[in-house]
């Protein structure tokens, strides 16, 4: 391992854990490799896992072209249950009977949610109004409206279903929250829905796979700044 070659420039693919942020996982890597330039092209949110692409040095320049390229997702949007947050950061709100859904009627759904469409992302997130992050309002109670953005869901394939648990396989545009699409998912079956689970397999050709574990990957650096 060459530390010179991460300040230079490089690509790294990390796994990222389970509650940590992005910005979590970029600061630990800076300190652990001692480089100034580093950044991560598109974000997780803390209870996402899977890719996070991570950019140093002079290689921090193509994080925007990254961010750019398409992304898959496996994960579990639970119907029948809603929170303010789309996910498991805020506590449910409302509850509805999902027995009365067939397969049939959950294809449906997915259909209506595959192609071009226009998405409203989650008031908590980062998007920004009028100077502020979206979420900081949010979690205040304060009214946030976002407006639509065009996306594409090239591909929205049902995997399995356990009760009121939907395991998916997501391709999609950048830009795309699966929030959202839970959300969404949902309200087209009347019932309501969140994400429960979610997992970045790939950005662009980047797999997950081929990603290391954050600590093992630390724990590399230290053992060879001691060797």
């Amino acid at each position: 391992m060459d530390l010179n070659a991460y300040t230079e420039g490089q690509i790294l693919l990390i796994d990222k854990p389970l509650t940590w942020t992005s910005f979590d996982v970029v600061k630990k890597l800076r300190y652990a490799l001692k480089v100034k330039k580093i950044g991560h092209a598109g974000t997780l949110d803390p209870l996402a896992t899977g890719l996070l692409l991570i950019g140093t040095g002079k290689f921090t320049k193509k994080l925007n072209e990254l961010q750019g390229l398409d992304k898959t997702y496996e994960g579990i949007i639970t119907i029948g249950k809603t929170t303010p947050s789309y996910d498991l950061e805020t506590e449910f709100d409302s509850e509805a009977d999902v027995s009365h859904l067939t397969m049939e009627d959950l294809q449906a759904a997915a259909l209506k949610l595959t192609g071009p469409i226009d998405q409203v992302p989650p008031a908590h997130s980062a998007v920004k109004v009028n100077g502020e992050r979206a979420y900081k309002k949010a979690r205040k109670n304060i009214e946030v409206k976002l407006d639509p953005r065009s996306i594409t869901i090239h591909e929205f394939q049902l995997l399995k279903v356990e009760g009121a648990d939907v395991h998916f396989h997501i391709s999609c545009s950048k830009g795309t929250y699966i929030r959202s699409i839970a959300r969404d998912f949902g309200e087209i079956l009347g019932v309501g829905g969140h994400l429960s689970s979610l997992r970045r397999t790939s950005i662009g050709e980047y797999q997950v796979s081929d990603a290391e574990d954050l600590e093992a990957f630390v724990a590399k650096v230290r053992d060879y700044e001691t060797d």
